[in-house]
């Protein structure tokens, strides 16, 4: 019967002119809606792959990066800034056009990969204010190698924008974040410490790096503290500054007079540090003072927040502490520090960089003028030592750059390096 004769019929029967009809009709079209919903469901289940990746995860903003590397075709755009900072110290600024939230499709590995970017409006980060964010990722095949593959290539990708800097971190809230730009990675030569001192934190850091088997056979907790004290401007931070770069480290910064700084908090931000990064704790004795200081005058040994001694020392060297950490302290004033904060297990290694010696001063004087002869780094040194033997390698460099190319200059007005 044709296809009109059969409507037809339909139409004058009385029957499906009742509603019966319509019912069946409505039943098919429910049923075929609901087998195609189950089909897409099923194909997606047996015959596509996802990844999802939150905002939260630290490959977040790596993704994105390649994300914008990828889909150049894509026409709904978000702006991202960021800044170069150059050798000379110049900044500049830089525009990334990034997917903008929605659906996007990137052709990678010979397939097209579906990248949907969610935003939720309303749940936000707490701590900055900033939406909460998705990123999907969808792929025919079973193969997650392409994900792993795509995560590889947005590290390194992050990577090489690092190439050659120390990224330095401090700590917001619960996590760590980027402070600043990344430095030039400065060269250990450009740190003069005293005859040896260099040599041995190096290699002292250096073996515990490489030989993590060693204290785990042995039962030793893998992680290693360093006290630098000494009076102000000798380079105690310009040295750990210097390691980071030749380790290829990170350096992460907290204060323990923040405020806002908990016994809780401290240890998560300590058990979540990025990865081979050096934890740096500024002038530990402005936060807490011996106890037997306290006793003389018991308003010093107030916190200056809400972290307490104990807690501090717990996250140090407690049951819950972490290992594989590497931390750093500085201090100018020894004495007022705890006996409990720098004993061995939380302090593993004490080392007082002082004032400047004559060796000191003269290694100084020929890395600032390295075309002079040696006699004339030895006059600069004995000149200097007469006039103060208190001289920081601050003022040293502070005398140097008042002559940058007069170094007879700089020897006939050492008096000056002490004023």
């Amino acid at each position: 019967m044709p296809l009109s004769d059969f409507v037809l019929a339909l139409k004058d029967n009385p029957y499906f002119g009742a509603g019966f009809g319509l019912v069946g009709v409505g039943t098919a079209l429910a049923l075929t809606r609901k087998g195609a919903q189950f089909g897409m469901v099923a194909f997606r289940r047996y015959f596509m792959i996802t990844l999802e990746v939150t905002s939260r995860d630290k490959s977040y903003h790596w993704l994105l990066n390649w994300i914008t590397h990828h889909a150049r075709r894509a026409q709904h755009l978000s702006v991202e800034t960021s800044y170069h900072q150059h050798e000379s110290g110049k900044i500049s600024t830089t525009f990334d056009f990034i997917p903008s939230p929605g659906n996007h499709f990137v052709w990678y590995g010979g397939k097209w990969l579906r990248v949907e970017r969610n935003r939720e409006k309303q749940m936000v980060d707490l701590n900055t204010g900033i939406p909460w964010e998705t990123v999907t990722l969808t792929s025919l095949g079973t193969n997650r190698h392409i994900f792993q593959d795509i995560l590889t290539e947005a590290r390194e990708l992050a990577l090489k924008q690092q190439v050659g800097k120390t990224v330095m971190y401090t700590a917001v809230g619960s996590e760590w974040r980027l402070f600043g730009f990344p430095r030039r990675r400065r060269p250990l030569s450009s740190v003069v410490l005293d005859r040896g001192i260099s040599e041995k934190i190096i290699q002292d850091v250096k073996d515990f790096i490489g030989n993590p088997k060693w204290y785990t056979d042995r039962g030793i907790p893998y992680r290693r503290g360093y006290l630098l004290y000494g009076p102000p401007g000798c380079g105690k931070s310009s040295f750990i500054t210097a390691l980071a770069g030749q380790l290829e480290y990170s350096i992460c910064l907290m204060s323990l007079s923040d405020r806002s700084l908990t016994d809780d908090r401290l240890n998560y931000l300590l058990s979540v540090a990025p990865q081979q990064s050096i934890i740096l704790l500024e002038d530990v004795d402005a936060a807490f003072v011996s106890r037997d200081l306290a006793k003389e005058n018991p308003t010093m040994y107030q916190g200056m927040g809400r972290l307490t001694f104990s807690g501090l020392l717990n996250a140090l060297d407690g049951v819950a502490s972490t290992e594989a950490r590497l931390v750093f302290m500085t201090t100018n004033h020894l004495d007022r520090l705890d006996p409990a904060l720098i004993r061995p297990g939380r302090v593993d290694c004490k080392q007082f960089i002082g004032y400047c010696s004559h060796w000191q001063l003269c290694q100084m004087f020929q890395r600032f003028y390295p075309e002079q002869p040696v006699a004339l780094a030895e006059q600069f040194a004995d000149r200097a030592l007469a006039v103060s033997d208190r001289i920081s390698a601050a003022q040293v460099q502070g005398h140097f750059l008042l002559f940058k190319l007069e170094p007879l200059q700089a020897i006939e007005n050492v008096q000056e390096i002490s004023q």
